[in-house]
């Protein structure tokens, strides 16, 4: 049989990932604030897309626990609450852990100099106090390790729940205490090169870990 034209099924994935990307992002840089209301109709007009991709974007968004929709109420910017970023956390430390894990065997020197180059503008960034380009930074460090295990499973996971630590990473490379990053960082690369796979996944999972929650958070709704 022929096989059925997709063309509109792809523009609206394509709609729904645009939507979901440019939300979460805002949410994420703080554009869109803890507690503040988003409204179909406004998002609608923002993206320029119809109701229907948007509603589909905070339906994702809420089960990664960027948004909260109260039923019959409203949907909101979650708040950055200690037990939904703790259980983020340790799941996306595992993540890294078993990426890492993977990744070891595999890294050629290419990946090692690109990780090292990587620690280098992290470094740099937050001692110019620039939390995007830390932010950046950071992420290109971990996703050489993502990229070299090729564990897809991996990354879908990274991509429900980093979002949620990225608002704590943010207020993290924005003081003092996200620079005890950088050791970390030098000594998850020093262990990789050493080929001491479980040291260096040991490492990584101990890098995600000491990431605090820097701010007042409260575990019960207003």
């Amino acid at each position: 049989m022929p096989v059925p034209a997709r063309d509109g099924v792809l523009a609206t994935s394509l709609l729904r990932d645009r939507a979901y990307t440019a939300i979460r992002d805002a949410i994420v840089d703080g554009t869109l604030a803890p507690g503040e209301r988003l409204l179909d109709a406004e998002l609608s007009e923002w993206l320029g897309v119809s109701r229907t991709p948007i509603r589909e974007a905070l339906g994702r968004l809420e089960r990664s626990g960027l948004v909260l929709t109260r039923p019959g109420h409203s949907t909101v910017v979650s708040p950055v609450r200690a037990r939904e970023t703790a259980a983020a956390q340790s799941v996306v430390a595992a993540m890294h852990e078993l990426a890492v894990r993977e990744a070891v065997p595999l890294l050629s020197a290419s990946d090692l100099d690109t990780m090292h180059a990587a620690n280098a503008r992290f470094a740099a960034a937050l001692r110019a106090d620039d939390v995007d380009a830390a932010v950046a930074a950071d992420d290109d460090f971990h996703e050489v390790a993502v990229a070299a295990s090729g564990n897809a499973a991996v990354r879908a996971v990274l991509d429900q729940f980093g979002p949620v630590l990225r608002r704590v990473e943010r207020m993290r490379f924005g003081s003092l205490a996200g620079r005890g990053s950088v050791a970390q960082h030098d000594r998850i690369v020093a262990l990789c090169a050493a080929g001491d796979v479980e040291g260096a996944a040991a490492a990584a999972r101990e890098n995600w870990q000491t990431l605090a929650l820097l701010t007042d958070v409260s575990d019960t709704e207003d």
